[in-house]
């Protein structure tokens, strides 16, 4: 869903007016080279009816200098002026990219809905590539251009009808141009969303490729992807094709209009209008126009491709969020007081709960959906339909979500890790180590080849689901937030492992806030209280060894 928010044409308009600096360095120098590369052929003719016409050494060793200076200043303008169109390009795509990833990364959320993964990694490059690439279609277009005019004038000094032919011929070229860009443009657009897309599903199925194995779904996760690849590649071709048209038709369509500049010049050449260095002149201009027509078929192109991409970021960034955020503080030191009132969401339905400071609380479902749903609104990735949720009674909403993501924190079951080593997803120094050891993350740090320094591959891939676990855990307990919410932490260990890892949770969040929710009697026997969501409400309360003993629905929940 788009909310209010910058547009394709801004996001476009952004990239370049940013790198406006490098920009106007690049179109000035480029502008230079192409002069410089007008000036050739005029140069030869002037060579030729003021030095070899007359027979005049020193005025040919003359303009032959000059030529020679040409070169020199138009190949120098040439290479300065595309390093900073190049330069430009890049800042631009970075810049992009950058505001991108703080969309992604913001608290609110919102941008991954209907997005997968891989669809916004690709968002964040080739499409910001595209539009960092306009910085240089724009430079380019102003250098093109001014080789336009400058063969214009200077066919005008040889003869006006050839001069009139070129300024009367070009906009018209242009405009066919602009016209055979749109179906680029929207088949373009296609072409990113279906790449996007593909990119996305294989980023889902390298994830879960473990899974896959076990299962033995193989084969229907490469047809699957297959299915997909075929999807993008015809759009590709699609898109392709749309280039290769345009590209062809305005090729065919310059060389004809370069045929009619060459057949006026020598139509006024044989009526002795103008002489025969003119001719050349006029010949070599006419050639050289060739560069940049096609020129501007190019940029014409990577603008349809870069609006299609500037379009495609330009949702992104004005995604709405899925929550708003406030602005007032908490009151004084955090106590961890919790509060949910008349609470519906998802299969929550009408739930109330409190949760003291400093306690440590269990929370048991009879339908995972529940604890799903009350993870989603005590880290506010959504707010609830009906009733409020508060923190040392200030409603979640009110409050700064930084504020609140420093006070309180949600681990999910399916958290991530991310690439690196042992350590520098949990923490660095010795800080870290009470927290390893009450997850029992030291026990993995002890069988990894270099300790808490081994790399653990993408996601901890490198890592048993139970060894992910317990990292994930020790990052959380090391966060120190006043408030901790886990979810299902030791679902992939051993009832020993799992003994050793409950004692050390209660030791080290002794004094704060601690919400577990699970259904592992193990880790609920070490809590202070706990609670039954069953058909969205609490319906048990009370010390986990009463409640075994005296709920049947509890019992069948955590023991069955």
């Amino acid at each position: 869903m788009r909310t209010h928010g910058p547009r394709g044409r801004d996001v476009l308009t952004r990239a370049v007016a940013g790198q406006r600096r490098d920009v106007t360095v690049g179109a000035l120098l480029g502008a230079g080279h192409q002069l410089g590369e007008a000036l050739v052929p005029v140069v030869i003719g002037v060579v030729i009816d003021q030095a070899v016409a007359k027979g005049d050494t020193g005025a040919l060793v003359r303009w032959l200098g000059v030529l020679a200076v040409v070169y020199v200043c138009l190949s120098y303008s040439f290479r300065f002026g595309a390093r900073a169109g190049e330069r430009a390009a890049e800042q631009a795509a970075h810049l992009l990219r950058v505001e991108l990833v703080q969309r992604v990364l913001d608290p609110r959320g919102g941008v991954e809905r209907g997005r997968l993964p891989g669809a916004l990694a690709n968002i964040a490059t080739d499409d910001a590539k595209r539009v960092g690439a306009v910085n240089m279609a724009v430079m380019t277009g102003v250098a093109a251009l001014t080789g336009l005019l400058v063969s214009a004038v200077a066919l005008l000094w040889i003869s006006v009808p050839l001069g009139l032919v070129v300024l009367l011929g070009t906009p018209v070229l242009l405009w066919l141009g602009h016209l055979l860009s749109k179906p680029l443009e929207r088949r373009s657009e296609a072409e990113q969303e279906q790449a996007a897309y593909a990119s996305g599903v294989a980023a889902d199925l390298v994830a879960g490729l473990r899974v896959l194995k076990g299962i033995g779904a193989q084969a229907a996760a490469v047809e699957r992807y297959r299915r997909t690849s075929r999807d993008s590649l015809t759009a590709t071709l699609r898109a392709a094709r749309a280039e290769a048209w345009q590209g062809g038709v305005v090729l065919g369509l310059t060389g004809g209009f370069i045929a009619l500049v060459a057949l006026v010049g020598g139509r006024l050449a044989a009526g002795g209008d103008i002489t025969l260095g003119q001719l050349v002149s006029a010949v070599g201009l006419a050639l050289f126009l060739l560069g940049p027509l096609e020129v501007f078929a190019w940029v014409n192109s990577e603008f349809a491709q870069g609006r299609a991409s500037a379009a495609r970021i330009a949702e992104v960034l004005a995604a709405e969020p899925d929550v708003t955020a406030g602005d007032t503080p908490l009151p004084g030191p955090v106590r961890g007081s919790l509060r949910l009132s008349g609470v519906s969401l998802g299969a929550l339905s009408g739930l109330d709960l409190t949760v003291e400071p400093a306690q440590f609380l269990g929370v048991a479902t009879t339908d995972p959906a529940a604890a799903e749903d009350l993870l989603r609104c005590l880290g506010r990735t959504d707010d609830p339909d009906e009733g409020t949720v508060e923190l040392d009674g200030v409603p979640l909403p009110d409050l700064d979500l930084a504020e609140l993501r420093g006070s309180l924190l949600v681990t999910a079951h399916d958290a991530a890790l991310f690439e690196g080593t042992l350590a520098d997803n949990v923490g660095p120094g010795d800080d870290a180590r009470p927290a390893m050891a009450a997850a029992g993350a030291d026990e993995v740090a002890r069988a990894l080849p270099l300790g808490a320094d081994t790399g653990i591959g993408e996601s901890g891939r490198f890592l048993s689901g139970g060894q992910r676990q317990r990292v994930v855990l020790a990052r959380a307990l090391h966060a120190g937030r006043p408030v901790l919410v886990v979810h299902d932490p030791t679902t992939a260990v051993d009832t020993v492992t799992e003994a050793r890892i409950a004692a050390g949770i209660r030791a080290f969040r002794h004094g704060r806030t601690t919400v577990l929710v699970t259904n592992s009697p193990t880790l609920l026997a070490v809590t202070d209280r706990v609670v039954l969501l069953d058909g969205g409400r609490v319906t048990a309360d009370g010390p986990h060894g009463d409640l075994v003993r005296d709920e049947a629905a509890y019992r069948t929940a955590v023991l069955a």
